[in-house]
C-alpha cells in the first residue's frame, strides 16, 4: 500500500464521520497490472487549522485543515493507493501565525501548530510558498525542522546562483523520490517511485527583500524544472509530480513568470502538476477558455492538474489509473477535481464535513493563546470601520491605515534631510470580497478596538517604507490603481464596474491629495503594470493643498515594502526610490497610533470620487451586510440591485 496503516490510524477512522465511502471507479475496474493512485493536495493553508475566523472572532465553516482532514480520510477510504502533499503557503496568513512569530516565538525544537496538525495527517511531501519567507529564514527553518515529511524546493539557492541549476547551493533538496509499494486491481503489490519536485515564485526576492537580499537567490521555475526533471527520470522515477506554488496563467514561457504552471506542466518528464498561489480552485469555471488549459478534462498543458482552493476550502484531487509498462508505470486515464468542504445554499454556508478531533487537538493550546492575544483592546474608534465599499468610495478601513502611516513616517523623518517634503500615504483595501468570498470584508463597530481588528485591517506582516517621487509619479501611481475599473460608456446601463483580474491589494488610494477618476477613459495600465494606452487620462483634478499638482514637485509617499520594492509593477516605483525602511510592521504602526490617540476617528475624508459619466449606472458586488452602510457613502448614490453570485449582493451606482 502507498499509504501505511500507521498513518491512517492517526486519523481515528475519520472516514466514518462523513458519507459512506464509495470505491472510485478506477479502483473498481483496475485489473491485474493496473492500479489506482490518488494524489491529494492542500495548498495555501495560511495557518488555518481551526474552522475559525480570528478577525471576526467567530467560527467559520469555509476554512480549516481540521475540516479538510475529514475529506482526506474519506478519499483514502475510496482507493487502495494514495499520497498527500502540500503545495506551500502554510506558515503565514492569520493571527495564529502572527502570534507564534511575534509573541511566542520559535526556539530550536519548538513545534509550530500548523506543522503539528500536518504531522497528524501523515503528509508524504510538500514545498514552500512565497509567504513562508515573511518572518525570515531563521524562523522558517526552525518551523520546518518539525515536519515528519520531506519539503522540497528546486529554485531557491543560498547566496548567489551558480552557472548551472544543478550546481546551485539549495536550501532544500530540489526533489524527493517516494519509493512505495502499490497494489494493483488483482491484489498484487508492485514497487513504484514517485518523484516530487517543488517550486516557489521568483518574486519572493522582491516581496521579502528585507529577509532574502544577500542571503538567497531564485531561478526561473521552468528552466529549473528542465534541469532537474531529467535527473529524476534517470534515477528511476515512474511518475514525476510538480509541486508548483505558482498560479495558472499564460501559456507562453517568459523569464521568471510568477504564474508559470502552464509552461511548467509542458516540461517533458512531468506527469502531473499541483498548483496554488492564486487562491482559486481548478478545475473550475474561472479557467474556462484559458490557453493551454482544458478545464473539462482537468489538464494543464495536457497533464493532469489541480488547484485546491485556499485556507483548507478544498482538497485538490488527481485520480490516476496506472498501467504497468514493462518494469515501470504509465498513466492510462485520469480524473481531477477540487473537492470542497462547504457549499452555499441560499447565501448560507453549509458545512459538508465535520472537524477532525486529532487535528484540532494538535493546535488547541495555540488556538486558545491566539484568542487571548487577538482580544486584547488597544484603544477605541469613534466610528465604525468597514470595507464594504472600499473599491468604490473613500473608505474608513483604508483611511485609518493611511493616517497611521503618515503619522509614523512624518515622525521618523522629522530630523532628516527629507523633513521639508510633504508626506502622502498609499494604502489599499485587503478584505474587499473578490476571491475571498462574500464574507471577506472588515466590519468593526464603534467602541473598543482590539489587536484582532488591527490584524483584520492589515492582513500582511509588511514593513513600512517610504519613497520619494514626483507629482507626475503620483499621477501615474493612481492611473495604475484606477485599472481596477472597467471602462464605462457615458449613459451605460448597469455595466460591470470592477475588473475581476485586478487584485484589491493593488488598488492604492493616496491620501494627502484629492482627485477624481473618469471611468469613461480607458485604463492606462494593465493589472500587470503594462502600458496599454499612453494617452489615457483617468485621473482628473489631481490637487495638492487645493491646487493642481506640480508634476515636478517632490513628495514622500508612505507605503509598505511590497509596493516600494516593485510589488504590483507600479510605474515609477522601484527600490532605488526608497528613502526609509522601517523596522516596524504596518500593523505594529497602526497599533501604536491607536494607543497614542486613545480614540481614533477613521471617518473617510472623501479625497477621491468618480467623475460624472452621463448618468451611467454600474453594478458591483459586495456583502449583503453592505446595505446597512449605504448612507455612509456621501460622494455618490448607491442602491441595492438584487442578489449576486456565490452569496454576494449587487449594488448600483449612478454616475
Amino acid at each position: 500500500m502507498l499509504h501505511p496503516i500507521s498513518r491512517r490510524s492517526l486519523l481515528g477512522g475519520i472516514a466514518a464521520t462523513g458519507a459512506l465511502a464509495m470505491v472510485h471507479p478506477f479502483s473498481a475496474r483496475a485489473a491485474a497490472g493496473q492500479a489506482h493512485l490518488r494524489i491529494m493536495e492542500t495548498t495555501d493553508l495560511h495557518v488555518h487549522v481551526f474552522p475559525y475566523d480570528y478577525y471576526g472572532d467567530k467560527p467559520n465553516d469555509t476554512m480549516g485543515l481540521a475540516r479538510t482532514a475529514s475529506l482526506i480520510g474519506q478519499i483514502r477510504a475510496e482507493a487502495q493507493n494514495s499520497i498527500l502533499i502540500d503545495n506551500g503557503d502554510f506558515l503565514q496568513g492569520n493571527p495564529m501565525g502572527d502570534y507564534i512569530a511575534y509573541q511566542r516565538g520559535m526556539k530550536d525544537g519548538d513545534m509550530h501548530p500548523i506543522i503539528a496538525a500536518m504531522n497528524v495527517l501523515g503528509y508524504d511531501g510538500g514545498t514552500l510558498g512565497n509567504h513562508e519567507f515573511n518572518y525570515g529564514l531563521d524562523f522558517l527553518f526552525k518551523v520546518i525542522a518539525g515536519a515528519n515529511f520531506p519539503l522540497v524546493c528546486a529554485n531557491l539557492a543560498r547566496g548567489t546562483l551558480a552557472a548551472n541549476p544543478r550546481d546551485d547551493d539549495l536550501f532544500l533538496k530540489p526533489y524527493t523520490i517516494l519509493e512505495r509499494t502499490i497494489t494493483d486491481g488483482a491484489g498484487a503489490t508492485h514497487p513504484i517511485k514517485i518523484g516530487l519536485i517543488g517550486f516557489v515564485p521568483p518574486q519572493i526576492m522582491t516581496w521579502d527583500a528585507r529577509h532574502l537580499t544577500g542571503n538567497a537567490a531564485t531561478r526561473d521555475i521552468v528552466r529549473t524544472a528542465e534541469a532537474w526533471v531529467p535527473e529524476m527520470r534517470e534515477k528511476g522515477c515512474d511518475l514525476v509530480i510538480a509541486l508548483s506554488h505558482s498560479g495558472i496563467g499564460q501559456q507562453e514561457w517568459a523569464e521568471n513568470l510568477e504564474n508559470a504552471s502552464v509552461p511548467l506542466a509542458a516540461v517533458p518528464g512531468i506527469d502531473a502538476i499541483v498548483t496554488g498561489h492564486s487562491h482559486l480552485d481548478f478545475p473550475g469555471p474561472k479557467f474556462d477558455g484559458l490557453a493551454g488549459v482544458d478545464n473539462a478534462a482537468g489538464t494543464i498543458s495536457g497533464k493532469p492538474g489541480v488547484m485546491g482552493g485556499f485556507w483548507g476550502s478544498h482538497l485538490g484531487l488527481i485520480d490516476l489509473l496506472l498501467e504497468r509498462d514493462g518494469s515501470s508505470w504509465k498513466i492510462a486515464s485520469h480524473t481531477c477535481e477540487a473537492r470542497p468542504i462547504y457549499e452555499r445554499v441560499d447565501r448560507k454556508v453549509v458545512a459538508l464535513v465535520p472537524d477532525t478531533p486529532a487535528v484540532l487537538a494538535a493546535a488547541k493550546a495555540e488556538h486558545e493563546a491566539t484568542l487571548a492575544y487577538v482580544r486584547t483592546a488597544v484603544g477605541k474608534t469613534s466610528a465604525p470601520l468597514q470595507s464594504y465599499f472600499a473599491l468604490v468610495a473613500d473608505d474608513p478601513s483604508v483611511q485609518i491605515v493611511s493616517q497611521a502611516q503618515t503619522w509614523y513616517v512624518t515622525d521618523m523623518l522629522k530630523h532628516t534631510e527629507w523633513n521639508d517634503l510633504p508626506v502622502l500615504s498609499a494604502a489599499a483595501p485587503f478584505k474587499a470580497g473578490g476571491r475571498g468570498g462574500a464574507d471577506y470584508y472588515t466590519e468593526v463597530p464603534a467602541g473598543d478596538i482590539a489587536i484582532k481588528n488591527v490584524a483584520d485591517l492589515y492582513l500582511y506582516p509588511n514593513t513600512v517604507q517610504a519613497v520619494v517621487v514626483t507629482g507626475a509619479d503620483v499621477k501615474d501611481w493612481l492611473e495604475m490603481s484606477a485599472g481596477i475599473f472597467n471602462q464605462i460608456a457615458p449613459g451605460a446601463v448597469d455595466a460591470d464596474l470592477i475588473n475581476g483580474d485586478f487584485p484589491s491589494y493593488n488598488f492604492d488610494v493616496i491620501d494627502g491629495v484629492s482627485y477624481r477618476i473618469d471611468l469613461t477613459q480607458p485604463a492606462k495600465y494593465s493589472s500587470k503594470g503594462e502600458l496599454l494606452d499612453a494617452e489615457a487620462n483617468r485621473i482628473q483634478d489631481l490637487k495638492f493643498n487645493g491646487q493642481p499638482i506640480d508634476p515636478e514637485q517632490k513628495f514622500i509617499v508612505a507605503t509598505n515594502n511590497y509596493r516600494a520594492g516593485g510589488g504590483g509593477n507600479f510605474p515609477g516605483i522601484a527600490p532605488e526610490k526608497v528613502i526609509f525602511q522601517a523596522p516596524d510592521t504596518n500593523r505594529d504602526v497602526i497599533v501604536r497610533y491607536i494607543i497614542e490617540q486613545g480614540t481614533i476617528n477613521p471617518s473617510a475624508d472623501d479625497n477621491w470620487s468618480f467623475a460624472p459619466a452621463g448618468g451611467a449606472t454600474v453594478l458591483f458586488a459586495s456583502s449583503p451586510r453592505a446595505g446597512a452602510f449605504v448612507e455612509a457613502v456621501k460622494t455618490m448614490k448607491i442602491e441595492p440591485a438584487g442578489d449576486g453570485a456565490d452569496g454576494f449582493a449587487l449594488f448600483r451606482i449612478t454616475l
